[in-house]
């Protein structure tokens, strides 16, 4: 590609040649310095940029996005003929390229949502490909074609719940009375003022959904394990939206004929309910993928999806390849950063599901893993550390913890140092910042008073007021406050502490951390 300041470049470069030959023509003779400053810039020029550049570009042993690939692909059930919908670009690319040109994990089925829309992608779906058999499907190409059933739209007809096998069969059928021209004939509107592509299209009478679970199949396919046998719902309702582009009424003809034969599984690229084909209470996690399961999980938030079977995770994510993330000799670019925020939340999860199963050796182990990995220094994003090191408090690790506070720590007063040097006008254009900085350093202390570290947690809050003295200007009314005095005992410091309601809930640890 070519942008506008290749031209300034290459402008002031030529400046710079005639101005170099301007200058030394005048100690030695124009024929022969004219070619010696030519050839001087070209190899000069060039050995510059790659001095200065060099080590931001060099890829050279990282290999992330093939780990993060085949993390993808293992997290999915082994020949059983799953089916992984991704969304395109980094959850989808490094997977082509691992089954395509490595032929690795060529079993699983990877269907990229964003591309489903169009039907030459449908027909490379309804085609076996290396050892992953084709999708199951009913809909024939004729009915989605390019220009057919691109969108069909919701007309509220009924109330009454349709099996999913009832809800394609409508929407595959070319009857005229599934068309919206039939619907607005019924209702007696001016069919004049409608195109005719218009009147041709489907539309569905009712948006809601029952998916029948075959639990003979579930069990049979290794869906679900016999031990979560007694979960199993024997359905699962859906709502459908307003309309459904082309995509989504493949994605329900899936499901309407694989009858729970094989493992549909997600990347987990999105939070949208329609990715999750509106079933995200049905969710099992399993390393980097979500597996469709009939077994119904209330999730406590929009952003944490889907039950944990703790044996099975752990045995995923300890046969992960890693790619070098952890290596100090490689280049961690945005994107490979970036990879570490799905990770380490998933694998927070998998710790706090282990602790919460008493698995303390396991729960360690992953805690370790993820912090050798993913170490804080190459990673950022500092909010997705605190649960490793609240981690590494509940299960005995009390000086991990403690030196994985130092370090996230020094990072918080780095960044809070160099704003408090900046201008005031500055400062307040990185209000938003200081302040996220401000509360990460003061949740990072929360984890220190919630685990009873009692003589840290004192040390630190005094460090901690240090800090935010430095922005009372702009900060007081809303945070100082709520602090302690410096000179305030002991046993009455955490009653002020700056922690979350939640911590103090519990008057017996507050009482312990106080005395």
């Amino acid at each position: 590609s070519l942008v506008g300041s290749f031209y300034i470049f290459a402008i002031w470069i030529g400046i710079g040649v005639y101005g170099l030959y301007e200058e030394f023509s005048k100690l030695i003779k124009p024929k022969v310095w004219a070619p010696l400053i030519t050839l001087i810039c070209l190899l000069s020029v060039p050995g510059v940029m790659a001095y200065q550049n060099w080590d931001d570009h060099d890829r050279s042993g990282r290999y992330t996005a093939r780990a993060a690939a085949k993390a993808y692909l293992d997290s999915c059930q082994e020949e059983a003929g799953a089916m992984l919908f991704t969304i395109g670009d980094n959850d989808t690319f490094p997977l082509w390229y691992v089954q395509e040109i490595e032929g690795y994990r060529n079993d699983v089925r990877v269907i990229c949502t964003s591309l489903f829309a169009t039907d030459w992608y449908v027909d490379q779906m309804k085609r076996k490909a290396y050892r992953s058999d084709p999708i199951p499907s009913q809909l024939t190409h004729d009915l989605y074609r390019y220009g057919n059933r691109d969108v069909i739209y919701y007309q509220g007809i009924t109330d009454k719940r349709w099996d999913i096998k009832d809800f394609m069969i409508w929407v595959g059928s070319n009857d005229p009375q599934t068309k919206l021209g039939s619907l607005l004939e019924k209702q007696g509107a001016d069919l004049s003022g409608y195109s005719e592509s218009t009147l041709d299209l489907v539309y569905y009478p009712t948006n809601k959904i029952r998916i029948p679970v075959n639990k003979k199949n579930v069990l049979e396919s290794g869906l679900v394990k016999e031990k979560d046998s007694a979960l199993i719902v024997d359905y699962i309702d859906i709502d459908l939206p307003q309309a459904l582009p082309k995509n989504r009424i493949m994605m329900l003809d899936i499901i309407a004929n694989n009858d729970w034969k094989r493992p549909i599984y997600f990347s987990g690229g999105s939070f949208d309910k329609a990715e999750y084909i509106w079933m995200k209470d049905y969710l099992q996690l399993e390393g980097m993928a979500y597996k469709l399961v009939p077994i119904k999980t209330q999730n406590p938030s929009s952003y944490e999806m889907g039950r944990i079977d703790t044996d099975e995770m752990y045995r995923i994510v300890k046969g992960w390849e890693w790619g070098n993330s952890g290596s100090s000799d490689i280049y961690h670019d945005t994107q490979t950063r970036t990879q570490g925020l799905s990770l380490r939340s998933n694998l927070a999860r998998l710790v706090e599901a282990l602790i919460n199963e008493n698995k303390i050796d396991k729960a360690r182990e992953i805690i370790d893993l993820t912090m050798d990995n993913l170490p804080v220094a190459y990673y950022g994003f500092y909010t997705f550390v605190e649960p490793f090191l609240d981690g590494y408090y509940k299960v005995g690790d009390t000086q991990k913890a403690r030196d994985l506070f130092g370090e996230l720590k020094l990072i918080y007063q780095s960044r809070l140092n160099y704003y408090q040097g900046t201008p005031l006008d500055e400062q307040y254009n990185n209000l938003e910042d200081i302040i996220g900085d401000m509360e990460g350093y003061r949740r990072i202390i929360d984890i220190l008073i919630e685990n009873n570290d009692r003589e840290m947690a004192e040390k630190e809050t005094e460090i901690f007021n240090d800090h935010i003295d430095q922005f009372s200007h702009f900060y007081q009314e809303d945070i100082l406050e709520e602090l302690p005095d410096e000179d305030m005992p002991a046993d009455e410091l955490i009653d002020t502490m700056p922690v979350s309601d939640t911590i103090l809930e519990d008057a017996t640890e507050v009482e312990n951390v106080g005395n």
